[in-house]
């Protein structure tokens, strides 16, 4: 395994960042609390640590017991426990459910990032913000004939 060079570093972490403010636009753009920042940070996060299990797994002589994929399943399990916070469960509504997958899928995209599969993280991007944006035009449609109408009206 090779040394990344300080270039190597700041431009992945720069690629995070765009990223995690892309999936967080759109959240912005629906009014919701966590925006641009909130999945910038995740994925800056998420790709540091992977990036710093990297530079260690690489710098260690004996580097046999050192796994960057242990750091990635606690970043999933970490993230996970924040998510897990913002799901709220009131009056019979789920609400934060989807910000939190967002978040989960955006650290997902930081991992990707700081092992440096660039294309899996532009590729898994794109997807998510499809999703948040294409399946909320299908949901709107679709809950127009729901039993639930009350429900489409929460929802705004």
């Amino acid at each position: 395994m090779e040394l990344l060079t300080t270039t190597d570093l700041i431009v992945r972490m720069a690629i995070a960042i765009g990223l995690g403010t892309i999936i967080g636009l759109e959240r912005t753009l629906a009014g919701k609390g966590a925006g641009m920042r909130t999945y910038a940070m995740v994925t800056l996060g998420s790709s540091l640590f992977i990036l710093i299990s990297e530079i260690i797994t690489s710098t260690i002589a004996n580097a046999s017991f050192s796994n960057p994929l242990l750091i990635a399943s606690s970043i999933i399990s970490g993230i996970g426990f924040i998510c897990a916070g913002l799901v709220i469960f009131q009056t019979n509504k789920i609400t934060g459910l989807t910000t939190a997958a967002g978040l989960w899928v955006s650290s997902g995209v930081g991992i990707a990032v700081g092992f440096g599969l660039i294309n899996l993280a532009i590729i898994a991007t794109v997807a998510a913000v499809l999703v948040f944006t294409l399946m909320w035009f299908i949901e709107t449609v679709l809950l127009k004939f729901s039993y639930k109408r009350s429900s489409v009206d929460d929802d705004k």
